[in-house]
């Protein structure tokens, strides 16, 4: 069904529009950012070369970048709906659409975008309220922007606030990239965890996965990576290859969902929207 959509490059904002809503349409109608960039990956034959290109220094690659603004823009034009839970969904429209509907309601939403000032992710990031990912751009900008004995304190933070407990950063030298530990309890069951956190502006290749594996063994069969910037799709694969330790990949946008959901750092304005009920005055 795909075979005649393969990207040697990173598509154009354009291009890439109809091929984000199959590739949502392909993971059960709805997905988490990570799984649509997966998904899309895996759909288009996209390269690894290509798929690690980052987007300047914001910590992700220029993929994620045009998949967030296509996301935005099928969701202005009625085709897509997210969750405060960053769950994106294919709504009736988009279940119904046609490449030629959604890219002509894509455009025609642009041009009323444009007329009426509102950013998008490719011109606007500093605009507070503009998007639903832009804020994502910022905030790894300032965690990037901290020491790294502080980066880790912040994994440290994270880790404490979803349940984990006897968390500690380790952090020596010739402890075989194992930056600290913590015990997870589920129900009646506790489990050591051993984590890594590095602040990468570019993607986390496979040799990293299985460095990491490598040190986990003997200490414990549950690892967790965290970074800023992005994992390949190699990365992916190796982190749940099967008859091996599996490993839990936190990429940047992840980490800023959940730094947003923990309210770590993070602060939400709520806008009020006032609308005249013209209905009400009618039955007057």
């Amino acid at each position: 069904m795909y075979s005649a959509i393969r990207f040697g490059r990173v598509p154009t904002h354009m291009e890439i529009v109809w091929p984000a809503l199959l590739a949502l349409r392909e993971t059960g109608m709805s997905a988490t950012i990570s799984e649509h960039v997966a998904k899309f990956i895996e759909l288009f034959d996209v390269q690894d070369s290509v798929a690690a290109q980052p987007h300047g220094t914001t910590g992700r690659s220029e993929l994620e970048y045009r998949l967030a603004w296509a996301r935005t823009g099928l969701k202005r034009a009625g085709f897509l709906e997210n969750s405060s839970r960053g769950v994106w969904s294919v709504t009736e429209a988009g279940a119904e659409a046609n490449e030629a509907s959604v890219k002509l309601a894509v455009i025609a939403q642009r041009k009323q975008d444009a007329e009426g000032h509102v950013g998008s992710p490719e011109n606007d990031a500093d605009n507070d309220g503009v998007d639903d990912e832009d804020w994502q751009d910022r905030l790894l900008r300032v965690v990037k922007a901290i020491p790294p004995d502080a980066f880790e304190r912040l994994a440290k933070r994270l880790l404490r606030e979803s349940g984990f407990t006897k968390v500690e950063v380790t952090g020596r030298s010739g402890d075989q990239g194992i930056d600290g530990t913590g015990i997870l309890q589920i129900n009646l069951i506790s489990f050591p965890v051993l984590f890594q956190c590095k602040r990468y502006d570019g993607t986390v290749g496979p040799s990293s996965i299985r460095d990491f594996r490598g040190a986990m063994m003997g200490r414990t069969d549950k690892g967790l990576f965290i970074t800023t910037g992005s994992f390949t799709a190699e990365a992916k694969k190796e982190a749940t290859r099967d008859g091996a330790p599996s490993i839990e990949l936190i990429d940047g946008p992840l980490l800023c969902e959940l730094l947003k959901k923990l309210g770590l750092g993070v602060s939400v304005r709520m806008v009020e929207v006032v609308e005249p009920d013209s209905e009400w005055f009618n039955q007057l």
